[in-house]
């Protein structure tokens, strides 16, 4: 199977990238705007795990980005079986502080890319074959499906929270879109998943370790590689979405009702935070 992974150049997308080509044997389309680290991954993830790899330099925020990646494959004759759309920005800052560039490259970038791409490969998915022995082969105990798409959306597409304001409307966008996409891909044997993660355990928000270690061990925050394991493996099982960590999960109705008085305390402490 073939795997196009957006953002494959660090971070999630390079876990993405990892765990398909050693877990799955995976060969792989990497695509990211860091053209040097991702030549670099694509080479190393090539030698430690023998699948073949392309590196595909691209800058998704383009507004036809999308259409010039899906010409370029179907140009190169590369049959995407795994799209995992994955690319995305993040900054905290007031909207009307926020540049238009900013904003306009969010939008683009978690919108109409991640829109336009499921639409152009899930076509081509759904019109796929598959063999008499890809048809008996069986992916994390189920059968192979035409098709798998991975979207990532985010716990705050349920939040109103100031300084984010673009980025969990984006990430409800890409919720809301996957999970309706679902029941028309479904009948057609091709599978569409969101993940909908709460904090990953990185250095974003520059906790200190002992805070770090305490929020994954109540599963407030997850380590990125566990939160691609799961995802890969509900991806593969054909689920519609996910919502990693029983915190997380339980908390996720009481977003949409969150007073006003502690939205305020939140946006003072998240000053700091923007720029």
């Amino acid at each position: 199977m073939l795997a196009l992974v957006t953002g494959a150049s660090s971070g999630i997308g390079l876990q993405y990238a990892t765990q398909l080509a050693r877990d799955y044997h995976c060969d792989l389309l990497l695509v990211s705007n860091q053209e040097k680290e991702l030549e670099q991954v694509a080479k190393d993830l090539a030698d430690q795990y023998g699948v073949k790899t392309v590196a595909h330099f691209a800058d998704l925020s383009l507004s036809d980005a999308a259409e010039q990646l899906h010409d370029w494959c179907l140009r190169n004759k590369y049959v995407v079986d795994i799209l995992i759309n994955n690319a995305g920005v993040f900054f905290f800052n007031t909207y009307c502080e926020t540049s238009m560039k900013r904003i306009e490259l969010m939008l683009q970038l978690h919108i109409m890319t991640v829109a336009k791409m499921t639409r152009l490969f899930a076509e081509d998915m759904c019109k796929r074959e598959l063999t008499e022995e890809e048809a008996r082969t069986r992916i994390c105990g189920h059968k192979r499906m035409r098709g798998y798409i991975l979207n990532m959306s985010s716990m705050s597409a349920w939040m109103a929270m100031p300084g984010i304001q673009t980025y969990n409307a984006s990430k409800a966008f890409i919720y809301n879109f996957s999970k309706s996409i679902w029941y028309e891909l479904k009948p057609q044997n091709v599978g569409i998943t969101v993940m909908a993660p709460g904090a990953v355990d990185t250095g974003l928000f520059g906790l200190a370790p002992n805070l770090r270690k305490l929020a994954v061990a109540l599963t407030v925050s997850i380590p990125p590689e566990k939160l691609v394991k799961r995802a890969l493996k509900k991806m593969f099982r054909g689920k519609k979405a996910d919502t990693p960590g029983v915190i997380n999960w339980l908390s996720t109705p009481l977003l949409k009702h969150t007073p006003d008085w502690m939205l305020f305390l939140a946006q003072k402490k998240l000053k700091q935070y923007m720029h």
